[in-house]
């Protein structure tokens, strides 16, 4: 579902020039749980502006179900649903207002945008704010209404960039169960995170990245070999990374 292939994104000229993605390679294959792990600064929400096109690839290559991100932009923004971390939303808008941009936005007919929308705002218990502006949401709410926006053009790749920040336990909870049904309907789902827990949970596959680099990949179960938690592992692994670069 998603390849990408000597991946390298670099901001700003000359003495301020900044290497944020190094040489990544990195496949996901049809139908994945994937977590993609890292430090704040590590390089992953770059790589994710560069797979939906709010960046562009210094070099490299990204291919979305075989869709060249950067030459047919169109047709491979069709194929991914983002939900980000920060809230890029009108704060004046209701959820279903902000579903109906985005799905007038890839062209849905407005009869097939309504009884999308009216699935959505059922799935994620918004019935009783679907009329409610966006800033006077819980933030529980906001995330369901975020996801709702992503999922509203049915995309074949859902990118959730800590989906659950800001939620309680049982609402976490909650869209977990979410995630998992809508994977093993066969959705392509990667998934960053700081909650550890939640990856481990979830994940079946696990690419961490540090200093713009991909330091180790693999399933959950290699990742938790000898009995280690997913958050023991990170913590060995980037805390050698990070030994390794200060040398």
């Amino acid at each position: 579902m998603l390849e990408i292939k000597n991946l390298t994104k670099v901001y700003g000229t000359g003495k301020t020039q900044k290497l944020a993605v190094d040489g990544i390679n990195l496949t996901v294959e049809r139908g994945a749980f994937y977590g993609l792990l890292g430090p704040n600064g590590a390089g992953k929400s770059t790589t994710i502006h560069c797979i939906t096109g709010i960046a562009q690839p210094t070099s490299g290559q990204i291919l979305v179900d075989g869709v060249d991100v950067v030459t047919d932009y169109k047709s491979a923004r069709t194929k991914v649903g983002l939900s980000p971390q920060e809230f890029n939303v009108d704060i004046f808008a209701t959820p279903a207002q902000l579903m109906n941009y985005m799905g007038g936005y890839y062209s849905i007919p407005a009869a097939e945008r309504k009884v999308r929308i009216e699935e959505l705002i059922k799935r994620f218990d918004l019935e009783q704010h679907r009329n409610v502006k966006f800033q006077k949401l819980s933030g529980g709410l906001k995330r369901r209404a975020m996801l709702g926006r992503a999922l509203v053009h049915t995309p074949d790749l859902l990118i959730l960039d800590e989906p659950t920040a800001g939620v309680d336990v049982e609402q976490r909870r909650d869209l977990w169960a979410y995630l998992k049904e809508l994977n093993e309907a066969g959705k392509t789902i990667i998934l960053t995170s700081h909650y550890l827990e939640e990856i481990q949970y979830l994940c079946r596959d696990i690419a961490i990245i540090n200093h713009g680099k991909i330091v180790a990949e693999g399933t959950k179960e290699e990742f938790m070999k000898d009995g280690k938690s997913i958050e023991e592992r990170y913590l060995e692994i980037t805390r050698a990374d990070d030994k390794k670069n200060s040398v």
